[in-house]
């Protein structure tokens, strides 16, 4: 289905124009093959990178293409309509650069041009394996020893875990809370840090997500973010960016499964009519387009506030609930449609559904959006 956009400039017509044309050539054809080997591709993110997709929302200055970011999360829409783990990868790797770009001194972000440019893949290091909702419990340690930081835990959940070139680690330098919270940025191959053996997850199995343990973990005190401290701020303020990514892949893929189950139901006739004549039927696909809609403009008028300057929180907590519990439902009704055909690997369905589910979890559970909801009603917000 053609989706009739509002674009602000010529050249963001021209960006959906070049991430359709990349998605179809060198997304489509290979997901179904790479989730079935499990395997990260790695160069696909590197030529998404090369043709300046990973770096929209930052300054040009940084190498980045300085668009709003109603454009970045339309051009990740449209990545995760044809292979959501693709979209979900730069959704993180945008979230990871996020602590630097906006938080870095002018000498740490000399490190941006690589970073931004998908040369170098981000992890984001919050959750841990007794503290995922509860961010400000976090337990991972980083100790001063002269001019570095000692990094002792462990994460939990981290995306990108085993192919990551860099890593945003959020870990108490002080106290209890959330004060004692600061953000630390390092290499892959930083002694002490090691990986886990990755997830066997659901869905999106070319993702990889696995644990990482820090043994004494030395990490230079210059690569310390925004002060100590700041983390749990820095961590916060990027979560509210990267609920909106969120939002943007479950309608990416909410709408892929719609298209694909609207195509098979004008092909596929019972009692000698296309099934989708029957209202019972055309009726669920009706809902479908329209809650697709729905979560779209929501996800957009809150990348909007954003781009505006004006406050977002949110309502990028209702884009990301919104939009989430709608995929899970178009992708679950989409194998239905199909019938016995849905619940077999020959048709893509069956896949959107298993991924679907991860969406109404990542970068904070949908209970804990309705939580950030209900609190603000409480607060007459």
């Amino acid at each position: 289905m053609n989706v009739d956009r509002i674009l602000p400039t010529d050249e963001a017509h021209d960006l959906l124009a070049l991430a359709t044309e990349l998605a179809d050539r060198e997304l489509a054809p290979k997901a179904a093959g790479f989730e079935e080997r499990a395997e990260f591709p790695r160069e696909v993110l590197r030529t998404l990178g090369r043709a300046g997709l990973l770096g929209l929302p930052y300054a040009e200055e940084h190498g980045g293409a300085a668009q709003p970011y109603e454009v970045y999360l339309q051009v990740l829409e449209i990545l995760a309509s044809r292979w959501l783990a693709v979209a979900e990868a730069v959704s993180v790797h945008t979230l990871s650069c996020y602590p630097l770009a906006q938080y870095g001194t002018d000498e740490q972000r000399k490190l941006l041009p690589d970073m931004i440019g998908g040369e170098l893949l981000g992890a984001y290091c919050l959750s841990e394996p007794q503290g995922g909702s509860d961010a400000a419990a976090l337990t991972t340690k980083a100790i001063r020893d002269g001019d570095d930081y000692l990094v002792t835990g462990t994460k939990a959940w981290i995306t990108h875990a085993r192919v990551a070139d860099f890593y945003n680690i959020f870990c108490r330098t002080g106290g209890p809370g959330p004060k004692g919270i600061s953000c630390l940025l390092a290499d892959r191959n930083t002694s002490g840090i090691h990986p886990q053996a990755a997830e066997r997850t659901m869905g999106l199995h070319a993702s990889p997500v696995a644990q990482i343990a820090f043994d004494d973990a030395r990490v230079p005190a210059e690569r310390l973010i925004g002060g100590e401290g700041m983390g749990f701020a820095i961590a916060m303020s990027a979560l509210d960016s990267g609920r909106l990514g969120i939002a943007a892949c479950a309608v990416g893929l909410a709408q892929a499964a719609l298209d694909y189950a609207v195509g098979y139901a004008k092909e596929r006739e019972q009692f000698g009519r296309s099934i989708i004549d029957f209202q019972g039927l055309g009726f669920i696909l009706a809902d479908h387009a329209t809650q697709i809609s729905a979560a779209r403009a929501l996800m957009l008028s809150a990348a909007r506030l954003r781009d505006a300057g004006r406050p977002y929180s949110i309502e990028a907590a209702k884009a990301k609930l919104f939009a989430t519990d709608m995929a899970m439902r178009v992708t679950t009704d989409a194998v239905q449609v199909l019938g016995g055909a849905g619940y077999v690997a020959d048709h893509p369905v069956e896949r959107y559904m298993r991924e679907a589910k991860v969406l109404q979890i990542v970068e904070g559970t949908n209970q804990i959006q309705r939580l950030v909801i209900s609190r603000a009603l409480a607060k007459g917000h």
